[in-house]
């Protein structure tokens, strides 16, 4: 069997995950990269999306960020998040509302409209979603 990679998914105010890994899979800014024990150490910038990782059982997990950084180092993945959540802990009802009230932003036109916050907020919304309703049977 091989060996595992510990992984820890933290943010501002807690420990979201802190778990040995047989696989961590992340959204860099310049696309997804997966880490397995032994790789090359790095350091890399974030991007809203999904965090998903094999356990040391092999079950497939995910978990929400909201931007942040990764370091990979040999047997260890720090992501420190602006915001994460596990599958388990995304309020499907709070994400639903936040995408109807970013869409309802979105729509207006005028000069009190900040489009670049109405878009992340929108894009948080439907990558809580995605996660939550794609994933329910894992």
């Amino acid at each position: 069997m091989a060996e595992n990679i510990t992984l820890e998914v933290v943010t501002p105010e807690k420990i979201v995950v802190s778990e040995d890994a047989q696989i961590v899979v992340a959204p860099g800014t310049l696309g997804e990269f997966g880490v397995l024990i032994g790789h090359t150490p790095f350091l890399t910038t974030l991007k809203t999306g999904t965090v998903h990782y094999k356990d040391k059982n092999g079950s497939e997990r995910f978990i929400f960020v909201n931007g942040g950084f990764a370091e990979a180092l040999p047997d260890k993945v720090t992501v420190l998040a602006e915001s994460a959540e596990r599958r388990r802990d995304i309020d499907t009802e709070r994400a639903k509302l936040a995408l109807e009230r970013a869409q309802k932003r979105l729509e207006k036109e005028g000069e009190d409209l900040d489009f670049v916050r109405a878009k992340a907020a929108l894009e948080r919304a439907l990558y809580r979603l995605k996660i939550a309703e794609t994933t329910k049977s894992m």
